[in-house]
């Protein structure tokens, strides 16, 4: 497995698997306003261009995409493709991503699908699960 940061010509690609990934595993939890919101945000060009986003690869395939911004000290977008998961490529993308980070603390705001791998990596929930614009969320933090 490759771990690399993409290019801005690869991060269509990127947004692509996290588009599908996000309609396989998250969207169910959310109501239409949810993955509108979702949606936007990954198709907003400025948003995505202030990321930092690192693709796993496989076989020249890409199979994973973690993606921060505030110097990486917030994750944005954590999403490994179906046929991937429990195959420790998460593990690896969040690993890069606490080597690269120039702070302390990282958080994120995790989806309820997500919350118990982010609190495998060593995040705890900084507060009650939210809804934020159709958005459930659980703010977390890690401390290297």
């Amino acid at each position: 497995m490759e771990i690399k940061k993409l290019l801005q010509s690869e991060k269509t690609d990127a947004i692509n698997l996290v588009w599908n990934v996000f309609l396989e595993f998250e969207a169910p939890d959310y109501l239409d306003e949810g993955i509108n919101t979702f949606r936007d945000f990954i198709n907003n060009e400025d948003a995505i261009n202030g990321l930092e986003i690192y693709g796993a690869y496989e076989k020249g395939n890409l199979t994973g995409v973690i993606a921060t911004r505030n110097e990486g000290s917030h994750i944005a977008l954590f999403f490994v493709h179906g046929k991937y998961h429990r195959k420790g490529i998460g593990r690896k993308l969040f690993e890069v991503v606490v080597k690269n980070s120039t702070l302390e603390l990282i958080t994120v705001n995790s989806s309820p699908y997500a919350a118990e791998i982010y609190h495998k990596l060593g995040f705890v929930d900084t507060d009650i699960e939210q809804t934020r614009e159709g958005m459930k969320f659980t703010p977390m933090k890690y401390k290297k």
